[in-house]
């Protein structure tokens, strides 16, 4: 026991502040995509909670493990639960809160890359319409994993996505696995973090092998990327931050304003400050021309590599002809 409470101990002396409360400084590093346990249990320890046990390794770690029926028992699994449909919850986005935070692993809870691939289509809109999730270039019949514990609640083949599998998690978020080859699971299993749930395949609306993966919360999609490095397979932090902004269809990881642990406030000013940035880098490449005499719009518009109709627009002209010497025209 020595052991065990010198561990606890430890991970107690650093932390961080997130959203007005502490939390262990780990919960905001990365996780390693398999989990990072290369050793084996020595011993199993029972804790006062039912159904939660600490496990003890050889190379003085340890972690806590869940029994199935103590996953089956969280009161998530019976709110708006549909075995046929993709989003029960029915929820309009301006019922979120601005500013959030939810633990995506906890210290009871695992995590487990889903699968590593090249990311061939983001998040966001894609050819006019929304694209819910990000795709993964696969092979057919590459195993697919459980990102994290939680208990399957659609298992079937479905319009658009072919064979698709969808796991509930106790924090309320759900993620979507679709046009599978095959599935290992039914409606109603408990997974475990790292479970192979099928394999990867070209089913549905689809025009090449590979994984759509979307990660919703509440049945609201977001970019799983914000979550999931999938360069490295890494989750990205144990507690995230959310906001009700995420849920646009716009708003992407690769933004480089984001920053998970602004607050509300500071938000705003990283806004802010992008809008400045990108009004300035748009000022910059403006190019501006003072008329001479003799010259027409054709003329300059040969010298700039562009068209009379585009200078046009650009300067509000309606007449190609009300120009003169000594104006200035913005050209580009």
């Amino acid at each position: 026991m020595s052991i065990l409470f010198s561990l606890l101990a430890a991970a107690l002396v650093d932390s961080v502040m997130v959203l007005g409360q502490m939390v262990p400084a780990s919960a905001v590093q990365p996780v390693a995509k398999d989990g990072g346990i290369t050793s084996y249990s020595i011993d199993t320890i029972q804790t006062s909670v039912p159904g939660v046990s600490i496990l003890l390794y050889n190379d003085n770690t340890w972690r806590y493990s869940k029994s199935d029926q103590y996953i089956a028992d969280c009161k998530v699994f019976t709110r708006d639960w549909d075995e046929t449909s993709v989003n029960p919850y029915k929820e309009p986005v301006d019922s979120l809160p601005e500013t959030w935070a939810i633990w995506i692993v906890d210290s009871l809870s695992g995590y487990h890359c889903p699968a590593l691939g090249r990311v061939s289509s983001k998040f966001g809109i894609r050819h006019g319409r929304r694209h819910q999730g990000v795709d993964m270039a696969l092979p057919i019949g590459t195993p697919l994993y459980a990102t994290f514990d939680g208990k399957v609640r659609v298992a079937k083949w479905m319009k658009g996505y072919g064979n698709i599998v969808i796991l509930r998690h106790d924090n309320g978020l759900e993620t979507f696995y679709g046009h599978m080859s095959q599935f290992n699971v039914k409606p109603g299993d408990i997974v475990h973090a790292g479970d192979v749930i099928g394999m990867s395949g070209n089913t549905g609306r689809s025009t090449g092998p590979h994984i759509h993966y979307e990660v919703r919360y509440h049945g609201l999609a977001l970019d799983p990327q914000r979550i999931v490095n999938l360069e490295t397979g890494d989750l990205k932090q144990r507690i995230m931050v959310l906001k009700r902004r995420y849920f646009n269809a716009a708003s992407r990881y690769d933004q480089n304003f984001d920053d998970e642990f602004l607050n509300e406030e500071d938000d705003k000013k990283a806004l802010e400050e992008k809008k400045k940035k990108d009004a300035e880098e748009a000022s910059k490449a403006m190019v501006y021309h003072k008329i001479r005499t003799g010259e027409n719009l054709g003329s300059i518009a040969r010298k700039y590599h562009t068209t009379v109709n585009a200078i046009c627009r650009l300067n509000g002209l309606k007449n190609a002809d009300c120009i003169r010497a000594g104006k200035t025209l913005r050209v580009r």
